[in-house]
C-alpha cells in the first residue's frame, strides 16, 4: 500500500505512524517466517500433518502453543490495512477485483495443480495408500471425482490466500460505503469503543470469544470455504477490523499506549499457561476447555497481535534494503515452504539421521529451497506472476516510490 508520507500527533509528542507503514511489512515478513518454522515444528510434533518424523514428540509442543493462537489472525488483520489503503487508491471497484484475482488467483491455480501437488502425493505414500508413481498419482489428483482419503486437487496451506480472496471479491462491491462509513461514523465509532489502552485490549476479543462459545461448536474449522463459518466469522472480522483501524490515528495511539499492558498479559497469560501445563496436565486441560480458559487464550492472542503492532510502530517504521528484499520475496517463500518441508521431510526421516541433524537438515533445505525458488522464478515473468512476485521491488525503492505494505494483498 502506496501512502503520503504524514503522520498524526496527539499534541503531547507522539506521532502515530500514518504515512508508509514499513512497521507491517517488517511484521509481515515476521508472521510469514514465524508460519514457515511453525510448519517445519509440525513434522515434528504430535499433532496431526500431512508427514511425520520419526522423531515426533512433545518436546517443541509447548513453545508453538505459544505461536498458534495468534499467528494466522496478525496476517490477516495486516491484510485488512494493505486493502484499505490499496482500495482507497484503486480507480475502480472493477479495475481493483480484477488486479486482486490476478495477483491472487493465478498463485492459488499454480498451487493447486502444481506446488501443493507433492504434499498430497507424500501424505498417501506416508499413509501407504499409494503405491510409487508421482505422474500416475497426478493425473488421478486432477480428477473432479475424489479417489483418495483425502481430498484432491487441494490447496493445503494456499487457504489463507483462498479465504483472502473471497473477502477481497466480497467487499469490492461495498468499498464506497466502507470508505464513507470508515471516514465518518466508523472513525468517531472507533475512537470511542477503541481509544484506549484498556478498551483497546479487552473489547476487541468480545466477538472472537463470542464465535468460540456459539459458532464453533457447531462447526468446526475445516478450510474448505464453503463449510468453515465459525473460522470465516474469526478471519473476516479481524480482516475487517484492520481495513477500519487502518487510517484511525487514536487507534494507533491507542495501540502505543497499550503496550506495556499487552506485553504483561501476554507473560503472565502465556508464561501461566506454560507453567501449569508442565506441572497439572489434568487442571490445565479442565481450565483450557472452560468458559474461562477461552477467554484468557482469546485476550492472550489479541494481547500477543497488540504488542507486536506496538513494537512495531514503535521500533520497525523505517525502511531497509533487507525490508525492501524479504518484503518482495516472502509471498513466494509462503507458497513454496510446506512442499519442500514435506518432500525433504519425508525422505529424510527415512535416513535416521538423529533428531538434531534431521531438523537442521529440514530447516536449512526449507529455507535454501525457498530462496532459490524465489531467485529462480523472479527471473522468470510467467513464473513470477504465478508465484505471486511483484516485478523488481527493489528498483522501486531506489527510485523512491511509495512503499507498499502488501499483505499478500
Amino acid at each position: 500500500m502506496a501512502i503520503a508520507d504524514t503522520m498524526s500527533s496527539d499534541g503531547n509528542g507522539f506521532s502515530t505512524p500514518m504515512g508508509r507503514r514499513y512497521d507491517l511489512d517488517w511484521l509481515r515478513v515476521i508472521a510469514f517466517g514465524l508460519l514457515i518454522f511453525y510448519h517445519v515444528g509440525m513434522f515434528y510434533v504430535t499433532w496431526g500433518w500431512h508427514v511425520k518424523s520419526a522423531y515426533a514428540g512433545p518436546t517443541g509442543e509447548a513453545l508453538m502453543l505459544l505461536v498458534n493462537p495468534w499467528r494466522l489472525t496478525l496476517l490477516f488483520f495486516i491484510s485488512g490495512v494493505a486493502i484499505r489503503f490499496a482500495s482507497d487508491k484503486a480507480g475502480s471497484k472493477r479495475r481493483f477485483a480484477a488486479s486482486r484475482l490476478f495477483r491472487l488467483g493465478l498463485p492459488i491455480l499454480a498451487g493447486m495443480i502444481v506446488i501443493v501437488t507433492p504434499q498430497a502425493y507424500f501424505q498417501l505414500r506416508y499413509s501407504g495408500e499409494i503405491e510409487p508413481g508421482y505422474f500416475s498419482f497426478w493425473a488421478d489428483y486432477l480428477k473432479l471425482e475424489q479417489v483418495f482419503s483425502i481430498t484432491t486437487p487441494t490447496w493445503n496451506h494456499l487457504w489463507y490466500v483462498v479465504y483472502l480472496l473471497a473477502y477481497i471479491l466480497l467487499i469490492t462491491p461495498l468499498l464506497p460505503l466502507m470508505r464513507r462509513f470508515a471516514e465518518g461514523m466508523g472513525d468517531n465509532f472507533m475512537a470511542q469503543a477503541l481509544g484506549g489502552p484498556v478498551r483497546l485490549l479487552l473489547f476487541v476479543p468480545i466477538p472472537f470469544i463470542a464465535y468460540q462459545f456459539f459458532l464453533e461448536p457447531y462447526f468446526p474449522t475445516t478450510h474448505d470455504l464453503v463449510n468453515d463459518w465459525a473460522n470465516h466469522a474469526h478471519r473476516l472480522t479481524i480482516f475487517l477490523l484492520g481495513y477500519f483501524a487502518a487510517k484511525n490515528g487514536r487507534f494507533w495511539l491507542s495501540v502505543d499506549r497499550a503496550l506495556p499492558w499487552a506485553v504483561g498479559l501476554v507473560i503472565i497469560i502465556g508464561g501461566g499457561r506454560l507453567t501449569l501445563r508442565a506441572s497439572d496436565w489434568d487442571l490445565y486441560i479442565s481450565i483450557l476447555e472452560s468458559p474461562f480458559g477461552v477467554m484468557v487464550i482469546t485476550l492472550y492472542a489479541w494481547s500477543f497481535i497488540a504488542t507486536l503492532l506496538g513494537i512495531g510502530q514503535r521500533y520497525l517504521n523505517r525502511p531497509s534494503r533487507a525490508l525492501t528484499y524479504l518484503t518482495g520475496a516472502v509471498f513466494c517463500y509462503y507458497i513454496l515452504h510446506q512442499t519442500i518441508i514435506v518432500v525433504a521431510g519425508y525422505y529424510l526421516t527415512q535416513l535416521q539421521l538423529g533428531a538434531w541433524p534431521e531438523f537442521m537438515l529440514v530447516t536449512g533445505m526449507t529455507v535454501l529451497g525457498c530462496a532459490a525458488g524465489y531467485e529462480c522464478f523472479r527471473r522468470i515473468p510467467l513464473l513470477r506472476i504465478f508465484l505471486g512476485i511483484k516485478t523488481a521491488p527493489q528498483r522501486k525503492m531506489a527510485r523512491g516510490r511509495d512503499h507498499e505494505v502488501t499483505a499478500a494483498a
